[in-house]
Order: structure tokens, then sequence, then C-alpha cells
């Protein structure tokens, strides 16, 4: 059944996404509710909860400002365990020591920092047309190479009431595959471990604090209220405000580079007080990028 009210406005809806669904059925969704195109920043798999940004409408045309975001995770790793996908959904294979917090604490600083990592063969990576996952689940023999990500911190929060089980908090950037931190926290320690459970906490400015629930959006809310739910993009944009004379403003909404003595970067451009997209300034000219309104 389709929906016959559009929303007439974009942004972003901070979902919080539960464990057990893909992010997809997040999206698809928040398409079906409000009528426009939707997409979420970063793939959250469906063992992992937590934070989504979807961008509705015009506001996914904003996601390559966002690349480097940082992120935060509270994970769980089973240790003495291995599967083919890295975490505990996969074909489980047992076998291997449990360490001691001592020695969890002494291997982690060798994770941190900016370290050359391999991805999970059950990802999205892309490998000749074709996502990792696709070749692995089809039995295909390949391999990923490693990609430089950026781990700034890894804590060790303590244990479960299962003795093999230890929980951390992960502060990294973008691109980091957590499944991965588990194999190589293991191989660090001589063992193997498998990622258990995952709740993203944090992704850039969205944070778990001000998410909403996905029971809230499948309760089919009419238009007005999802509305208010909506972060408007001007918001969450880490830009500042361009400052134009009348003259030149103008000059850059009919496409043309205008003076400007403002550093060189990206700006935030508003049309009759009216978030209009985004500017980019280079050796003192100012000229609009994206066209959101």
């Amino acid at each position: 059944m389709k929906r016959q009210e559009k929303i007439k406005t974009f942004g972003f809806f901070n979902v919080d996404k539960p464990s057990g669904i893909t992010s997809s059925t997040v999206v698809n969704k928040c398409k079906w509710l409000t009528g426009v195109p939707c997409g979420h920043m970063g793939t959250l798999d469906p063992l992992a909860s937590g934070v989504l940004p979807v961008g509705v409408g015009n506001a996914t045309r904003l996601f390559d400002y966002f690349l480097e975001k940082e992120k935060e995770y509270v994970a769980t790793f089973t240790f003495g365990v291995t599967s083919d996908t890295l975490d505990s959904t996969g074909e489980l294979v047992f076998g291997g020591s449990i360490p001691t917090d001592e020695e969890i604490r002494n291997a982690l600083p060798s994770l941190i920092g900016e370290v050359w990592q391999i991805p999970p063969k059950y990802s999205a990576k892309n490998v000749n047309g074709r996502r990792g996952y696709e070749l692995a689940r089809a039995g295909v023999d390949f391999e990923l190479a490693p990609k430089l990500v950026k781990i700034y911190n890894i804590e060790l929060l303590g244990c479960t009431e299962r003795e093999n089980e230890r929980v951390f908090k992960i502060h990294c950037g973008g691109g980091t595959y957590i499944r991965s931190i588990a194999r190589d926290l293991a191989q660090t320690l001589n063992t193997n471990a498998v990622m258990s459970a995952l709740r993203r906490t944090k992704s850039g400015v969205f944070t778990e604090e001000k998410t909403i629930p996905f029971a809230l959006l499948e309760k089919d809310l009419p238009v007005a209220e999802l509305e208010e739910y909506l972060i408007p993009s001007e918001k969450v944009l880490p830009f500042e405000k361009l400052v134009l004379t009348e003259k030149n403003a103008v000059k850059i909404f009919n496409g043309l580079a205008v003076d400007t003595e403002q550093a060189d970067g990206l700006y935030k451009l508003y049309q009759n007080e009216s978030f209009y997209g985004v500017a980019e300034i280079k050796e003192g000219k100012a000229k609009a990028k994206i066209k959101l309104c």
C-alpha cells in the first residue's frame, strides 16, 4: 500500500536500529513513511544495534561531507571460537585459549592508531563489481586488500556472565570493521575470537541519547508527526555560515563565483534566511557547490 503524503522538507532521522534486522530494512521503512528517497550513513550488520543516521530526501546529497566522522561502539568479543563471518552468526569453530584481562589490556595498545586492517570477507566491500558477502556465500576464493583505518582507543569494560566473553568500548574512524578488531586482537593473543554483540553509540554528531526507536517508525506515523523527529541538515553540518552582500547573493545563486574575505573551505549557504546548500571558497572565490532546496 502506498502512502499518499510526502514529507515536504529534508534532513536526518537518527534511528536506533534494533538487532536482528538489516540497515536496508530501516531505510525502506523511512522511504515508505516519507514518500521520498532515503539512505543510511554507515551500514550496521543485522547483529548490531544502535545509531543509524538516515538521510531523508535531498539530505542524502550531503553524505560525502560526513565521511570523516568518528564513531563509538560497545562490542562483545567471545574468545576461544572463530567463524567464517568473524561474528557469532557464522559457522562457529571452537578452539583457542581464553586470555586474562591483564593479557588483553597489554595487547590493546598494538591495535590503536593508524593501522592496516583486512576487512571481513562477509562484508559489503566491492570485489570486481560484486559484494564480498556474495562471493563468500557462493564459495568463491578471494582476498581483500588491507585498508588504513584509525582506531583512537579500545577500552576493556569488563565481562559478561560467560567466562569467555569480554566487553569493549571502541572509538574509531569511519570504515573500521569491529569484527576485524576481534580477529586481530585474538591473533595478537595467539587465540581466536568472534564479535558476538555490537552497539553503535555514536556516529559523528549523531549520538545514542538522541535516537528515535525503530518501533516508533513502525507505528506508521502521519507526515506531520514524522517531521517532528527530523533533524534539519543545517543543524548537523559542521560548517560556518557564508556571509554575502546583497549583490554577491544575487550572483552566487545564478551560478557565479563571488569575491569573499572568508577563509577557503566549505560553508553553509542561505538564501533569504532559508538553508540553501553548501558553498565552497577557493582562493578567495565563493561558489555554490550543493543545492538542497
